[in-house]
This record gives C-alpha cells, structure tokens and sequence, in this order.
C-alpha cells in the first residue's frame, strides 16, 4: 500500500546504534523520525545532524519509565541541546518535543 501525499508518515527509532545505516533511514522516507533520546545522551540526534538528516525528528525528552518528573527548565534545556548539536539548522519548528520513545 501507499500512502497519499497528504498522509503524514511518521516512524519511530528505538535504542540501538543507527550511524551505519543512516543512509537507509533517510531513504525511508518519513515525515517525522522519532527517536529514543533521554538515555543516550543527545547521540542519535547529533548522528541525524552529522548526516544532515532533513525531516523533522522528534527525539525524547525525558525518561517515560523513571520516576521523576521533569521540570519545565529541564524540557527547555533539552531543546536547546538539540538546536546546539546543529540539527535541521536549529529550526525549531522542525523538532518534535515527545516523551522518551515516542509515546
């Protein structure tokens, strides 16, 4: 099946070392790559940016399984470490803000 133009495709990247087939992500072709991010330090996101990854991501922010309760300060200090590692030129409006794994 194919999806119409319209049909935002969005897809979703878990845990693993994805550097080696950054190629094959980008020809997924997805309009959103969400990603598991609060455990790995910011990695993927700056891969995505080493490859000049060119749709919107949306890496997590917070742990969905840890206890704690992220503050408002921490989320927007997340963002702004996303835009620091250079992805999508630091447009904003191209990063999704999600909890850890897309969920």
């Amino acid at each position: 099946a194919t999806a119409k133009p319209e049909t935002q495709v969005v897809t979703h990247l878990c845990y693993s070392d994805f550097q080696d087939i950054m190629a094959a992500i980008d020809r997924m072709d997805a309009d959103v790559l969400t990603i598991e991010n609060s455990r790995s330090d910011d990695e993927m996101v700056r891969a995505l940016a080493n490859a000049k990854y060119g749709r919107d991501v949306g890496p997590g922010v917070y742990d969905v399984h840890s206890p704690v309760v992220p503050s408002v300060s921490f989320i927007k200090d997340k963002i702004k470490s996303f835009v620091s590692t250079g992805i999508l030129n630091g447009d904003t409006r191209l990063i999704w803000v999600n909890p850890d794994c897309g969920l």
